[in-house]
Order: C-alpha cells, then structure tokens, then sequence
C-alpha cells in the first residue's frame, strides 16, 4: 500500500512535467539567451548527446554546481584508475561548473549538461547513454531521474548525500513523504555527509541496511595543480604582497561586500599599507564590486585585467573562476563568506584549511556547521565563527600577533588532514562493493589488494 500511495504521487508529479515540458523548453531558451545556459551546448540539457558513448559498461557521475562536482573528482580519478573496463559520464548543471571542472577531468572521461528532470529529456539521455549505474552527489533528488533509472534496472547510490533542514521539512509533508519513501527505495547505497543527514535519511524512511557512512567528500577536493602562465602570475603576485599585511575574504554573496569592506577601512587606520582580497561567489559580483568602487575614487587591482598592486592600491578584486586555492596560498588569513546574513548556508570551510590559513567564517553556515564542528572539536582553533561586527577585531588580533596566527593555522591544517585521511578509499570501498559486486554483477569485479 505505501509502494501503491508513493507510485501514484510520482505518476502525478511525473504528468505535471510531461505538461509544463513546452514552458520549461521556453524557460530554457530564455536562461540561454540571458547566459546562464552555454551558447553551444545547451541542448545538452533536453537530453541530446554531443559526444559519442563508448562501448561497454559506463558509469553516470551527476552533481548541480562547481563545489559537488569538485568533490566529485577524487572518486572519478579513483574509479578511472582502479576500472579501466568501465567508461565513466559526468554531468553538472551550472556553466560556472562546467568551464573549471572540464579542466580537472581525466582526459577519457566524457563530460555533459545534466538533463533537466522533465520525461523527454530525462528517458531521451538514459536511452543514450544507458549508464549501468548512476551516482548522484549530494541532493539531486529529482524524481524522474530516480525512478527512469529505477525502471531501466540502473543502479542507484547518493554520495555525500545530504538536504538542508528546509527541504527536509518539505519531504516529510505528509503529501509529499510517499513520494520521497518510494524514490529511497531504488537506492543501493546511500553515503550520508554526517550522521545528522544519515537520520534525516532514516525519517524519511530510506532502507536502513542501505545507508553507510564514509566521511564528507569536501574533505577530499584534490589539491589541482595550475597552468604554467598562471603560476606566474600567482609568483608575481605573491612577490608583490611580500612586504604587506594580507587577508583575503572568499565565496562572499550579494551584501556581504558591504561587510568586508567595512572591515577593510577599519583595518586601513590601523595598517595603511593593508591589501584586501575579495573573492565574490560569483566573478560579475567582482567585477560589479570593482566598478562601484572605482567611481567612489578607491583604487582596485582587478584579476581579470591583471592589473598590479600598485603602493596605493590596497583592494585586490578576483573576477574569476576555479583559482580560489590558488589565492588562499597567498593569504595567511581566509574569512569564507556566504555566512554573515540571514538565510545564507555557508561554504567550504576546508579549502581554505588545506592551504594552511587561519579560517573565519560567519554564523548562518546551513549544513557546513557540521565541518565546522568536527575541525572544532579536534582543535578549538582551527576555525573562528564570528558575527560580521566582531570581524575586525578578529583579523586585526591575528595581523597583530604572529604567535596567535601561526596558532589557528597549524591548528586549521591538522584539523583538515586528520579528516580528510582516508575518505577516497571509503567510499570507494562502499561503491565497489555495492555498485561492482552486488549491483552490477555481470562486470567482472577486480581483486582488491590491501
């Protein structure tokens, strides 16, 4: 009866795409022409295949946006390596996503948009590409995709597998909680990022034998190495903050240069040769930054014109995509944003960690609390959580105090390698054994060695 009553809220919610599919083709072709959609590919997205699929078994790696897909790559990498008999499909949904993790791909894995989760699209991409199993990052839940898997006998996992408390209270709607019950149940692994989202998991009534737990991938983003031309540019750089106080704030949203920049003329009074680097989420934030302070009179360094850090310029803007490491190595000091105003849910915190910075961060973190948390309780000084009116006396007690500095450094580090170590080979344990051994049994299973 439970199968029955979640069936039928699919069957409905599967109808009511079939018959929106012209306006959602419409709002396709709109998103296209405003740029948020490639030029060239966006087909892609209606399920139409711009690459060939290569013979044999093949496996579909899907995530939405830059940081999923990042976290991605480590076990894509693994997965390459370890079965070269199986060909691997990876697809995301942004164009930011797609222009910096296409870079970062082995060469033979094929890259594609994501097919919207409307019927065309969705049966049009798995009669294509005829995945044999697909692993879903984090929380692409889309009920189409679920269930066209679910029908053609493709196997399903969830890594990292999460959903913030919103969403949360959405599935468990009593309308809605058969659907998400029904779609759970095609699942043969399910990886939770924490034991918090593992119990989500289980109110919504997953199959407990299928949800295992391994780490969270963000820990695992590999350290990318960087094209030769933009080594330079990062050596110059560095030569040119060599004798300056530095900090630099990331992933900052809309509003929240407000707060960064009133903490940099604070800092001014008290280090007047300071440089300020400012990271937006998204590069025309920077650019629009830039221009508004140009016109206030304020000298700005712009990344993308690669322009110098002059004596008097102590604003360095970075209107670019996919160099966010590359920057926290030039900085001792990363306050991540998309934490300071309400409704924000935070960024990757561990980034910033890897390359041995002190890390801030706001209040309003959504799901990362959790990264925070564990950093925190391995060592109390590896991460600063700060409102946005106590962020300038945070950063001028460690520009003034090299003891206190080098402190939440090394603490942020150790904190990043203790978690980190180890996670790649746990999930890919979980997924050979439930994709290879169980799932897919008619594809012969390598001998793991220890």
């Amino acid at each position: 009866m439970t199968s029955e009553c979640g069936e039928l809220v699919y069957k409905i919610y599967r109808a009511l795409t079939h018959g929106l599919t012209p306006l959602i083709h419409l709002h396709l072709r709109w998103r296209k022409l405003r740029g948020r959609e490639h030029p060239l590919r966006w087909r892609e997205r209606l399920g139409r295949p711009s690459l060939r699929r290569p013979p044999g078994p093949l496996i579909w790696f899907h995530a939405v946006s830059l940081g999923e897909g990042m976290a991605a790559i480590p076990v894509i990498k693994c997965c390459v390596e370890r079965r070269s008999d199986v060909a691997v499909l990876m697809t995301t949904t942004t164009t930011s996503a797609f222009e910096v993790i296409k870079n970062q791909l082995p060469s033979d894995v094929i890259y594609q948009f994501a097919p919207l989760d409307i019927p065309t699209a969705m049966d049009a991409f798995l009669g294509y590409w005829k995945p044999n199993a697909v692993i879903l990052l984090e929380s692409e839940l889309w009920p189409n995709l679920i269930m066209s898997a679910a029908r053609n006998g493709i196997a399903l996992t969830l890594l990292n597998g999460r959903m913030s408390n919103k969403s949360f209270q959405i599935w468990s709607h009593p309308a809605i909680l058969p659907l998400i019950r029904f779609m759970l149940s095609k699942f043969s692994l399910i990886l939770p990022l924490s034991t918090k989202q593992g119990i989500h998991f289980q109110l919504l009534q997953a199959p407990p034998f299928i949800i295992n737990f391994s780490g969270d991938l963000k820990y695992a983003i590999d350290d990318f190495g960087i094209l030769e031309v933009e080594k330079r540019i990062q050596e110059d750089l560095q030569m040119q903050l060599a004798h300056r106080k530095v900090w630099m704030a990331s992933s900052i949203h809309k509003a929240e240069e407000d707060v960064i920049l009133r903490a940099h003329n604070m800092l001014k009074q008290i280090h007047p040769d300071i440089v300020t680097i400012i990271v937006p989420r998204q590069p025309q934030h920077g650019r629009e930054i830039a221009v508004k302070l140009q016109k206030e009179g304020v000298l700005v360094a712009l990344r993308s014109r690669h322009d110098k850090l002059t004596p008097g310029t102590n604003i360095y803007v970075v209107d670019s995509l996919g160099e966010l490491r590359d920057f926290y190595r030039l900085t001792p000091i990363a306050v991540v944003g998309g934490s300071f105003l309400p409704g924000s849910a935070g960024h990757n915190i561990s980034e910033a960690a890897a390359t041995g910075c002190a890390v801030l961060t706001g209040h309003h973190i959504g799901h990362f609390s959790q990264m925070a948390l564990e950093m925190q309780r391995l060592n109390p000084l590896s991460v600063l959580q700060i409102s946005g009116e106590k962020l300038v006396d945070a950063v001028t007690e460690l520009l003034c105090n090299d003891e206190i500095l080098e402190a939440r450094r090394t603490a942020a580090k150790q904190a990043y390698h203790a978690l980190s170590s180890g996670i790649v080979e746990n999930v890919w344990r979980q997924l050979h054994f439930h994709i290879f051994h169980k799932s897919m049994p008619g594809i012969k299973v390598e001998v793991q060695r220890t």
